[in-house]
């Protein structure tokens, strides 16, 4: 004030947009040490007889005030920036978690299934038919070695970071598929569940997150009727549309039972049928899983046939 602007006054403006823009530490210290400070100032000059009036002082004093604004709100806009990917990092990896849990639930609950049924099966063998005992052993071998080649798989994602995951053909190759399908029909069969496969249409090439939702779906629904209908008939429907994924697995009513068996849909933990419909959810499916009218239970799944990109 009463001398020419130069280049070098640039300095001062500098200084306050970084005193903005990086102090991150006692901040409105500062700008109020600042303000009494430029007031003594402006107050000392003023009596000393300074040409400049009150107007002068205040303009001169929001042209500094702009400067620490500007750099103040870039900085509220980059911390902002880094709290918005930290949240969706820590989403991110929830919903990963929540993923991971409902396989474990998925792989855990269907072979254990099939493990205790097989031996107990074995057990019944040993006593009555000593000669087949070898065959309803080797099952339960065969699932056990199943469950953990599934298990060490989801051992490999939680290992993984979100950067090195692998994609495309990698990843379909880390979980099941629809065309293991018919593999895991025989499995549970070998659980002494009477099983008719049948596939309808021609298969497409899927994404990998719809074939193992789809592979979950006859997964889940031969678990249940395993646990809730052993022995009785089970048929398992794949059609393959032009556009839609259509599932639908049947089981008749246990011909033992008083009274119609139905699995239990519990929401604790998202786990069983909940969990279920909420992974079909996310791949803009729909699933529907009841009773029928001749007290057998059926599920049925409607999934998008969203094509693999390479």
């Amino acid at each position: 004030m009463g001398f020419t602007t130069t280049f070098a006054s640039l300095g001062l403006y500098l200084a306050l947009y970084s005193a903005g823009a990086h102090q991150g530490s006692r901040r409105l210290r500062l700008v109020g040490a600042m303000t009494g400070g430029y007031a003594v100032l402006a107050l000392a000059l003023d009596r000393l007889g300074s040409p400049q009036d009150v107007a002068d002082y205040l303009a001169f004093y929001l042209a500094l005030a702009a400067f620490w604004i500007v750099g103040s709100t870039v900085r509220g806009r980059r911390v902002g920036e880094v709290q918005r990917r930290r949240r969706v990092g820590e989403e991110a990896a929830a919903a990963e978690r929540a993923r991971i849990a409902r396989e474990l639930h998925d792989v855990v609950t269907h072979h254990v299934t099939a493990m205790v049924i097989q031996s107990d099966a074995a057990q019944v063998v040993l006593t009555s038919a000593p000669d087949k005992a070898a065959e309803g052993l080797s099952a339960v071998s065969g699932t056990g070695r199943t469950a953990l080649k599934e298990l060490r798989l989801l051992l490999g994602v939680l290992e993984a970071t979100a950067d090195s995951a692998p994609a495309g053909p990698a990843r379909q190759g880390r979980a099941p598929a629809l065309g293991r399908l018919e593999d895991l029909v025989a499995q549970t069969r070998r659980s002494g569940q009477p099983i008719e496969f049948s596939e309808q249409g021609t298969p497409h090439a899927h994404s990998a997150d719809v074939q193992l939702a789809a592979y979950r779906v006859v997964q889940e629904a031969l678990t249940n009727a395993l646990k809730h209908a052993a022995g009785s008939p089970t048929r398992v429907v794949v059609e393959h549309g032009a556009k839609l994924l259509d599932i639908t697995v049947t089981t008749d009513r246990p011909t033992h039972a008083t009274g119609p068996a139905e699995p239990k849909e519990s929401a604790a933990g998202g786990r069983g049928l909940p969990g279920l419909r909420a992974r079909i959810q996310m791949v803009s499916g729909q699933l529907q899983a009841g009773l029928r009218a001749d007290g057998g239970f059926e599920v049925h799944a409607i999934i998008p046939s969203i094509p693999f990109q390479e």
